[in-house]
């Protein structure tokens, strides 16, 4: 059993973790660092949002952060509402107050049981492991851990490439939406705002600013131009666990042949969503068996096309969205951005067509990138993501997916995992693929807290 150990992040995946530690009774007290980088302990970016419009992707009923008491948020939610149902989509907003709160009950009950959890609402500059603990840095201070988990979540978005330097300073390219939103104001004043990617934070931003601003037009552009497919208004369940196609897959181990087989799978069921979900708890034992070159053949041909069925709009949600297209408010396009240079008071984009159809030069008083999480270590100005890729003591995954690490969580250096140095959330997705949504997370939270308790 560790007896001290440093959490680093200040999401959901880092509250889910303390919260699993302090629900258990180890036999000593626990001495638990939690540096929560800034802002709100347990909110991330992914829940920071106070804005009633932007909704969980997820059912209630399937959002608690314990495995154990798999109807935690929804008993929360329905303490302040007692109509909302288990199959709603609730805002995010809602599920970072849950957050909070169970973060508060933790802490207070370590401060009952004698556990001394000390909150460090700062980041960490350093952490260089070594064979018998880990040392972690913050400016003059140096404390010694048992073990440590890295749960920062996604890294800062980098700027694609061709955005000029002027665009950047000029302001009007912006590469993190989140902080963009937190600061936007409501403006009457006609606008045209380009938006690069057409997944879930497109969505959100949409949502956020077509309202915000009421006479702005969006154009958003992606490489397939589609939007993310929406859930049934009623909640659906695979006819049987997909065993058959489940071994199917496991025989043979490439990406052309598991498209075969999940196209003739969804002929075969009533709705592809059930096929769909039915793979979630395999996810990972399947993305193991791919060999490196056919993990890279998924991202380069076929990720658009399973992030936009595996990650849904709620049903609402996508009726904003054809609202908008109907008001010729968003008109989507196919392309990729080649160049972002500043023209005068707006910014000239030149977008590269599909099937050699050319180049395509479009004006935009704003450009906004939601592209989705960014992953690759390799190339992040995160500043301990930096220190510990240019020191050698983790390695990048090869695909630009985070970190290499073992099933458990356990980071590697060199083909060697570190006896007490871990990982949890979206640095795994190297390893694991589905390590970014609270089911995931909240399961790994759970395993972990066994590990590093364990005698």
């Amino acid at each position: 059993m560790y007896r001290r150990v440093a959490i680093i992040g200040g999401g959901a995946a880092a509250a889910a973790l303390l919260s699993e530690l302090l629900e258990r009774q180890p036999p000593h007290p626990l001495h638990l660092d939690w540096y929560t980088g800034g802002g709100t302990p347990a909110r991330g970016v992914a829940y920071g949002t106070r804005s009633d419009r932007h909704l969980l992707n997820v059912r209630a009923a399937s959002m608690s952060m314990f495995v154990a008491r798999p109807s935690g948020f929804l008993n929360f939610a329905q303490r302040g509402d007692g109509s909302i149902a288990g199959t709603d989509f609730l805002p995010r907003r809602l599920y970072g107050d849950y957050l909070e709160s169970e973060v508060t009950h933790a802490l207070k009950r370590a401060r009952e049981e004698g556990h001394d959890v000390r909150v460090l609402p700062f980041g960490v500059d350093a952490v260089v492991p070594e064979g018998d603990g880990i040392n972690v840095i913050h400016g003059e201070e140096s404390t010694r851990v048992d073990a440590a988990v890295l749960a920062i979540g996604s890294l800062p978005p980098q700027p694609l490439g061709g955005v000029s330097d002027a665009a950047l300073e000029s302001g009007r390219y912006v590469t993190e939406p989140w902080g963009f939103l937190a600061n936007a104001r409501p403006d009457a004043q006609p606008r045209k705002v380009v938006l690069i990617g057409l997944g879930l934070t497109a969505v959100d931003v949409l949502l956020e600013l077509s309202v915000l601003w009421p006479h702005a037009t969006f154009e958003a552009i992606s490489r397939h131009g589609l939007l993310p497919e929406a859930h049934l208004e009623n909640a659906s369940a695979p006819a049987d666990d997909s065993s058959e196609l489940i071994e199917s897959m496991r025989e043979a181990p490439d990406i052309r042949t598991w498209i075969r087989l999940l196209r003739e799978a969804i002929e075969q069921s009533s709705d592809w969503r059930t096929v769909i979900d039915s793979l979630r708890p395999h996810t990972p034992s399947l993305w193991a068996l791919l060999p490196e070159a056919e993990r890279a053949r998924f991202l380069r041909h076929a990720r658009w096309a399973w992030e936009r069925v595996r990650h849904r709009m709620p049903p609402q949600v996508m009726a904003s969205m054809q609202q908008l297209e109907d008001a010729g408010r968003l008109h989507r396009r196919r392309g990729r951005l080649q160049s972002v240079e500043v023209a005068g008071d707006t910014l000239r984009l030149d977008i590269r067509r599909p099937h050699g159809k050319g180049v395509e030069t479009m004006d935009a008083d704003l450009v906004i990138q939601t592209v989705g999480l960014n992953t690759d270590v390799r190339r992040t100005q995160h500043p301990l993501a930096r220190q510990l890729v240019t020191n050698g003591h983790v390695t990048p995954d090869p695909l630009g997916l985070g970190c290499v690490a073992t099933p458990e969580g356990r980071l590697e250096r060199n083909g060697h995992a570190w006896p007490h140095f871990y990982a949890i959330g979206t640095l795994l997705r190297g390893t694991l693929w589905e390590s970014t949504a609270m089911p995931e997370i909240r399961q790994q939270a759970r395993n972990l807290a066994d590990r590093l308790l364990q005698p």
